[in-house]
């Protein structure tokens, strides 16, 4: 556990806990050089000891920060700092599905379309570039106020998808996504991908998984060998549309599934169309070999199960003590023999340890200012691993082209194999005109043009300039200037400053309270009577006009009414029956 007010790598200071799981524990952190907060996950137990691990989980985690996509949480940094390796993502104030899950049971149909578009728009994305999630759960799916939706965890499922089936504490959460070629040890595709997106589709529409069991084993093998539950059993008003997205998402053999994650985009858009209404429950075009294979072994399993117990109690029944004795014999020579392989087993497994010891730190040395190619021989010599992809920094000192820095740091000490990344001196960026372009257009834009750290920031712009909310005012550098890959690059974009009006100038109370729902104030409405004035004018604003309107504070109006005349007093001698007033004796 990290410490409030810690800060990792000299630069991102903790704030807070966000979560804690088996592998990671998240940290809310700012980030004291961009001035701006980013969550901090960091690997822990087991994980961060592995080294074949560590080095997956760096190179994944640096592939996976290519990635850029409004539906994607974005990936700022990688590093290792006092044995703590990390990852430094976007922060995103939003719940997972798994805890909308607990809290609303299950999501209308209109609701699960619109979120599994956003999860197939952005896994095509990752698709595109050859990038397999691995672990498509509600519990990565992060979900904004505003109804956006963020895929987390993607460079640490790909790194964890060799080891995650030996993680105790996320097994279980995994395996009940878990695709039937990864259950049988088959490496992953994208369309494992696909499975594990029909699987959540189908935990969000019911609120339940469709594979049940007391352990991952049990759970796994029912992905392998159980036809999937019938959603529209369990919810008849559930169109047939879009349970056959689902039926076809989550086929046994991935020739039945769809090619990509685009394809059942495609399909989601079109699920609730009326064209769509009466169509036929969606039937496989291949056979689903492994369920069939899988019944066959089953029950094959379950015919030497019953021969067995026959046999045994026959034997039972007839053995003699001549029997016993050769029973005790075989036993005590099976138990010897136990005994000799868990000594044999023993000694090898310390041996390997011992050896495993032996293997020396070494530090890595100084690289900087070399080529790639002496940094890489030198490197080797010294008994390390380098890694074939690299990354690039901006430099004022450093030729274009040459090292300029290493992760993990030169100078640390790390155990020879251990694969080194190369920082290298980057070119320049010549920007282009975007002004008056959706931001997160352009964002993805220029990271894909260069290895440059694109930061979006604000400006105040009063109401009425004729700009959008989204659009970009003006980028540092602007068009027509160039900037060193690597570098940061910023794409300024309105924070449109409202302002109140004068109310008592033709407003109505109607028009006030719509002003204050868009504005999210906190509008009361006061009265005072009037004989000169119409019912319902606006005479007094407790707002100043042309002051900034902010969200949550409290707007009083006063507003006109007619006169509230008396009742007129009645005489305690009379009564009144039928308009006639008599005198009472």
């Amino acid at each position: 556990m990290i410490v409030k007010g810690s800060k990792i790598n000299d630069r991102y200071q903790i704030i807070k806990t966000l979560g804690e799981g088996g592998m990671a524990n998240v940290y809310l952190a700012h980030d004291t050089i961009l001035d701006r907060n980013v969550a901090v996950k960091v690997l822990r137990g087991d994980l961060a000891n592995d080294e074949k691990f560590v080095r997956r989980f760096q190179r994944e985690a640096l592939s996976a920060s290519s990635l850029s996509h409004p539906n994607i949480v974005e990936m700022y940094d990688v590093g290792e700092d006092d044995g703590q390796y990390y990852i430094v993502m976007e922060y995103v104030d939003g719940k997972t599905l798994k805890q909308v899950l607990k809290s609303r049971g299950h999501l209308s149909i209109t609701e699960v379309v619109d979120i599994m578009l956003q999860v197939t728009d952005g896994m095509a994305h990752a698709h595109d570039a050859y990038i397999i999630h691995r672990d498509i759960k509600p519990q990565n799916i992060m979900i904004l106020s505003n109804g956006m939706i963020k895929i987390t965890d993607f460079g640490v499922s790909m790194a964890l998808n060799s080891t995650q089936l030996t993680q105790t504490n996320s097994v279980m959460g995994t395996v009940h996504y878990l695709p039937p070629e990864q259950a049988q040890g088959k490496g992953s595709t994208i369309r494992s991908d696909i499975y594990s997106m029909g699987i959540m589709m189908y935990e969000l529409l019911t609120g339940l998984v469709p594979y049940k069991g007391d352990n991952a084993v049990e759970i796994a093998l029912k992905h392998l060998k159980e036809p999937l539950p019938s959603v529209r059993k369990i919810d008849p008003s559930i169109p047939q549309s879009i349970e056959n997205v689902i039926i076809k998402a989550t086929a046994k053999n991935p020739k039945n599934r769809y090619s990509d994650a685009r394809a059942m985009h495609e399909d989601l858009k079109t699920a609730l169309d009326e064209s769509r209404a009466n169509e036929e429950r969606y039937v496989y075009k291949y056979p689903e070999n492994d369920l069939d294979e899988t019944k066959k072994l089953d029950d094959e399993l379950s015919s030497l199960k019953e021969t067995s117990k026959k046999e045994t109690k026959k034997e039972e029944v007839e053995e003699d003590f001549l029997e016993e004795k050769k029973s005790s014999n075989k036993l005590l020579i099976i138990l010897v023999s136990i005994f000799t392989a868990l000594v044999l087993v023993t000694t090898v497994v310390m041996t390997i340890y011992l050896n495993k010891g032996e293997v020396k730190n070494k530090v890595v040395p100084d690289v900087s200012n070399m080529s790639v190619v002496d940094a890489t021989n030198t490197l080797i010599d010294e008994g390390f691993e380098v890694s074939s992809e690299y990354k690039y920094v901006s430099s004022d000192t450093v030729k274009e082209g040459n090292v300029v820095k290493t992760m993990p740091d030169i100078g640390t000490k790390r155990k020879a194999g251990t694969e080194i990344i190369l920082y290298l001196a980057s070119g320049n960026y010549l920007m282009e005109d975007f002004i008056g372009d959706n931001y997160l257009e352009v964002k993805g834009k220029i990271e894909a043009a260069c290895n440059c750290n694109v930061v979006v920031e604000t400006e105040k712009v009063e109401e009425g300039k004729n700009v959008k909310e989204d659009a970009v005012l003006r980028t540092e550098p602007e068009a027509g200037k160039s900037s060193k890959l690597g570098e940061t690059i910023k794409i300024i974009i309105p924070e449109i400053e409202y302002k109140y009006p004068d109310f008592t100038d033709g407003y109505t109370v109607e028009k006030v309270e719509e002003f204050a729902e868009k504005h999210e104030l906190k509008l009361e409405v006061r009265y005072e009577e009037s004989t000169t004035l119409e019912e319902g004018t606006i005479i007094k604003q407790n707002r100043a006009v042309d002051s900034v309107v902010t969200p949550g504070a409290s707007l009083v109006i006063t507003v006109t009414i007619p006169p509230q005349l008396d009742d007129e007093p009645v005489d305690d001698e009379t009564t009144i029956d039928d308009g006639n007033v008599d005198e009472v004796e």
